[in-house]
C-alpha cells in the first residue's frame, strides 16, 4: 500500500469516527432534550419528527401572514371604508380608507362600532342584517355628531352595506361604506332645477294654451291652413303642459321633504274616476275596462296620486293597442296584511327587451312614433312606480305578448286592532 493510498484509508476511517461520535452527541442531546420536556426515553427517537412539524407549521403561519399583509394592502387601497365586526358589533378589522371617510386619525381595533362611527343608524343597519341574515344597502344621511370629536359628518351621505359572516370564520358581519356626497348633492341640484324650471314654464304655456283656444273660437271665419296650424299647435301645447305636469309630479314624490296625503279612499271609486275620464278614448273602439274591485275596498293613501296611478295605467294600455277586443281589467284583492292591485290587458304586450327599461323617464318602447298621432311622455309608467314606492309598495310587470300584460301592486294595510 502506497503512502498516498495509506492517507486516504486514515482521512476515511477519521471521517467516520467523526461522523459516529456527531450522531452519538445529538442522540445523546435529544434524549436529554425529552427527559427535559418529561417525555419517556423511546419517545426521544421521534423528536426529530416533532421540530419538523413544528418548523413546517412556523413556516405555514409565516405564510398565511404573509397572505394577510397583502390583503390588507389591497384593501388599504380601495376608495371604500370596510370593517369586520364580531358578533357584538366590536371592531375585528378596518382598513385605512374608513379612518379618511370618517375624518378621523385612525380607527381602534376591539372597540364598539358606534365609538367610532357616531350615528346609530348604521349600527341598527349592521344589526339588522345580522338578525335577518341578509346583504343589507342603504344610502344614508349622517347625523350631526359632536365637533369636539373631529369626526361630525352631519349632512354627508354614505351607501352603507352589510351583511352577515359564516360561523367558520367567527360570525359577526363585514361593513362597507362609500362616500356620495357629491353624488347626492349633483342629483338634488338636477331635481331643484326640473322643479323650478317646470314651475316657472307652467305659467307662460297655461296663457299661451289660453290664447290658442281663444283664436280657435273664431276659426270659422280663417283660412284651413291657419284652421290646421292651431290645431297643431294646441296639440303640442296640451301634450309640453302634460310633460311639464309630470315632472312636477316626479319632482314632489322625490323630494324626502314633501309628505303624501294620506286618508281612506275607495280604491274602486278612485280606479273608476279614472275610467270615466278615459271614456272618450273608448268611443269608437272595441275596448272595454273591466273593474274587479270589491264596492268596500278600502286604502289609506294619497288619493291624488292613485288617480294619476290608474290614469297613467289605463291611458298606456289603450295608446299601446289599437286593435279591437282589448279588455282591461283592474282588480283589487286584500290578504295577509296587503293589498293586491293588478292592472292588466290582453293586448300586444311588452317584448322582453323593454321589460327592465318600462319605468325609467322618457323610456318608450314603440319608437315608430307617427306624425298623425302623439304618443305618451315616457313619464306616466316612471310616476307609477314612484307613487307606488312612496306608499311604501312594490310594482312588478309581467307581460306575454299577445296574451296578457299585468302590472302586480303590493301594498301595506296597517293593522287597525293594533
Amino acid at each position: 500500500m502506497t503512502s498516498f493510498s495509506l492517507f486516504l484509508v486514515l482521512l476515511l476511517a477519521a471521517t467516520i469516527f467523526a461522523w459516529v461520535r456527531r450522531e452519538k452527541f445529538w442522540t445523546k442531546r435529544w434524549e436529554n432534550t425529552a427527559k427535559t420536556l418529561g417525555l419517556r426515553a423511546r419517545d426521544a427517537d421521534q423528536l426529530p419528527a416533532y421540530a419538523a412539524v413544528v418548523l413546517q407549521a412556523r413556516h405555514k403561519a409565516e405564510h398565511q401572514a404573509e397572505q394577510r399583509r397583502v390583503f390588507e394592502s389591497l384593501l388599504d387601497e380601495i376608495s371604500q371604508g370596510l370593517v369586520l365586526l364580531d358578533d357584538t358589533l366590536r371592531i375585528r378589522y378596518a382598513n385605512k380608507p374608513l379612518a379618511k371617510l370618517l375624518h378621523r386619525k385612525d380607527i381602534h381595533v376591539g372597540r364598539p362600532l358606534i365609538e367610532e362611527v357616531r350615528d346609530h343608524q348604521i349600527s341598527v343597519l349592521v344589526q339588522e342584517s345580522i338578525t335577518e341574515k341578509r346583504h343589507t344597502t342603504r344610502r344614508i344621511q349622517m347625523l350631526p355628531s359632536d365637533v369636539g370629536a373631529g369626526s361630525n359628518l352631519g349632512g354627508r351621505y354614505f351607501i352603507v352595506e352589510a351583511a352577515p359572516l359564516g360561523a367558520d370564520v367567527g360570525g359577526g358581519a363585514w361593513l362597507m361604506l362609500q362616500d356620495v356626497t357629491e353624488a347626492a348633492m349633483t342629483e338634488q341640484i338636477r331635481r331643484d332645477f326640473v322643479a323650478n324650471a317646470s314651475h316657472e314654464l307652467r305659467t307662460p304655456l297655461t296663457l299661451i294654451n289660453g290664447y290658442i283656444e281663444m283664436l280657435q273660437e273664431d276659426s270659422a271665419k280663417m283660412p284651413a291652413a291657419t284652421r290646421r296650424s292651431l290645431d297643431v299647435m294646441e296639440k303640442h301645447g296640451k301634450r309640453i303642459a302634460r310633460i311639464i305636469e309630470d315632472m312636477l309630479a316626479i319632482s314632489r314624490l322625490e323630494d324626502a321633504s314633501s309628505s303624501l296625503n294620506k286618508e281612506p279612499f275607495n280604491l274602486r271609486a278612485c280606479a273608476k274616476d279614472a275610467a270615466d275620464h278615459l271614456s272618450p278614448m273608448l268611443e269608437g273602439r272595441d275596448a272595454r275596462i273591466v273593474l274587479d274591485i270589491p264596492k268596500d275596498g278600502q286604502l289609506v293613501g294619497d288619493r291624488f296620486y292613485w288617480d294619476q296611478v290608474f290614469t297613467n295605467l289605463l291611458e298606456n294600455s289603450l295608446k299601446e293597442n289599437s286593435k279591437p277586443g282589448l279588455v282591461i281589467r283592474v282588480s283589487g284583492e286584500w290578504r295577509d296584511g296587503e293589498c293586491i292591485v293588478k292592472v292588466s290587458d290582453n293586448g300586444i304586450g311588452i317584448p322582453a327587451h323593454d321589460l327592465p327599461f318600462v319605468f325609467k323617464r322618457f323610456y318608450r318602447g314603440n319608437k315608430h312614433h307617427s306624425s298623425t298621432q302623439v304618443k305618451g311622455t315616457g313619464l306616466g309608467l316612471s310616476i307609477v312606480k314612484r307613487a307606488v314606492e312612496a306608499h311604501g309598495g312594490k310594482i312588478e310587470l309581467s307581460s306575454t305578448p299577445g296574451v296578457e300584460t299585468t302590472f302586480t301592486m303590493r301594498l301595506p294595510v296597517p293593522d287597525t286592532k293594533a
